[in-house]
């Protein structure tokens, strides 16, 4: 084996590098500052509602090449699932319509010519500023690609991409925009069909991962925050965890998959993203109408999406740093009047539990779509990885295990070259 590739941070980007270097040619060993792997992608026992949830609902495709190839890689495939036929329910909760949106299977969009297929209220030659959005290049936002009002945007372009972005979409860099089109509705529905941890997050993505590098006897160790990293000339030449220290050989790598200000306090002068959006998740323990589909987004709400699991219902809020200094159970009162009105059930507060994560993804607006680095770094051995870096995608699941992919190939390549 040529040397050691040490990879700083155990979740999804951290995870991916790891499962994709060869266990037969390098030795692997995964460094996770906090007791649990996943980073935001995980799932927790909750004292409160005494059930596992899910630190935040995340949107995943059947499309998302990345994601299906780390489910088939850890034998995690049958933990999603996904109906047979693309479809997105919506519910307006203004005016108490409720419609399905259902592209056809193949890449010839003919769904936007069947009414009953569309959002209600509007016409073919509407759908056709995704071109505009799929064409756009540099500097340009949604707002300028692409006419950001009306029945079409409000009902369906603003749910999907402030999803997506995490930021509001007039303002969000269409190149982003575009490449999730482009990877979803433009490939039609088989490529859009939602996949539903139903079991959570940590069950399909994180645990199966940890026992698949069990097995190949990589070593992940947790409560090891890296603290500095000592550099030597092009290289990195020692990890400083503090209590313990790890030199480098000459073939160690380093595949740093930690967040961004992280990234910007231990590699100096590295540029990262500076402006981030919040999400805030909403759970709620209560048995779900058996009706209701397993997604459902809402438009005149707060609330954007509900999600159906079993005993409990789940609401996500995207670019929702407006809600960051809402008192908590403000907050929870709020999103569960407008789940109950769309779903039927009573309005008393059920068991419920607000998560609010100030820092969850980086700001998709142009300027910091710049600012996203490549896995190669300055140091030789040095490479990174995670939902910040330069993907081509927004900070999404696909977009993290896409990085992690992209930092082991390019640490492979760097050895093959000496």
């Amino acid at each position: 084996m040529r040397g050691t590739v040490h990879v700083i941070g155990a979740g999804l980007a951290g995870l991916a590098a790891a499962l994709a270097i060869d266990p037969a040619a390098r030795r692997v060993t995964v460094h996770e500052g906090a007791r649990h792997a996943g980073g935001r992608c995980r799932s927790y026992y909750d004292a409160t509602l005494k059930c596992v949830i899910d630190n935040g609902n995340h949107l995943v495709l059947s499309g998302n090449p990345a994601v299906r190839h780390h489910l088939r890689v850890t034998g995690a495939e049958a933990k999603m699932t996904a109906p047979d036929g693309a479809a997105f329910d919506f519910a307006d909760l203004a005016t108490g319509e409720r419609w399905q949106v259902r592209p056809n299977a193949g890449p010839i969009p003919w769904w936007i010519f069947m009414p009953s297929r569309r959002v209600p209220g509007t016409r073919w030659f509407h759908y056709l500023d995704l071109a505009k959005l799929m064409r756009a290049r540099g500097a340009t936002t949604v707002g300028q690609a692409m006419r950001c009002s009306g029945t079409l945007y409000e009902r369906l372009w603003h749910p999907l991409l402030v999803a997506a972005l995490n930021t509001e979409p007039r303002d969000s860099s269409a190149v982003l925009a575009g490449a999730v089109v482009r990877e979803s509705l433009a490939k039609g529905g088989n490529a859009c069909r939602p996949l539903i941890a139903a079991e959570g997050l940590a069950e399909a993505f994180v645990d199966p991962a940890l026992e698949t590098l069990r097995r190949r006897g990589v070593s992940v160790q947790f409560d090891e925050r890296l603290r500095r990293l000592d550099m030597e000339g092009d290289r990195v030449a020692r990890l400083d965890f503090g209590e313990e220290a790890i030199v480098l050989g000459p073939d160690d790598q380093v595949i740093l998959a930690v967040p961004a200000p992280v990234a910007a306090l231990l590699v100096p002068g590295l540029e990262v993203p500076t402006a981030f959006r919040s999400i805030a998740n909403a759970h709620f323990l209560v048995e779900p109408p058996e009706n209701l589909p397993g997604m459902l987004g809402l438009v005149n709400a707060t609330s954007e999406w509900l999600f159906r699991f079993p005993g409990r219902l789940s609401v996500t809020v995207s670019d929702a740093d407006r809600l960051l200094d809402m008192p908590r159970e403000d907050l929870a009162k709020l999103l569960w009047a407008e789940v109950a009105a769309v779903t039927g059930l009573p309005e008393a507060l059920p068991p419920w539990q607000v998560i609010r994560e100030k820092r969850a993804t980086f700001a998709a607006l142009p300027e910091q779509e710049e600012r996203r680095p490549g896995p190669v770094t300055a140091q030789r051995n040095l490479f990174l990885a995670g939902d910040w870096t330069a993907t081509g995608l927004p900070a999404t699941i696909e977009g993290s295990l896409r990085s992690g992919a992209r930092a082991a190939e390019a640490a492979t390549r760097a050895l093959a070259a000496g």
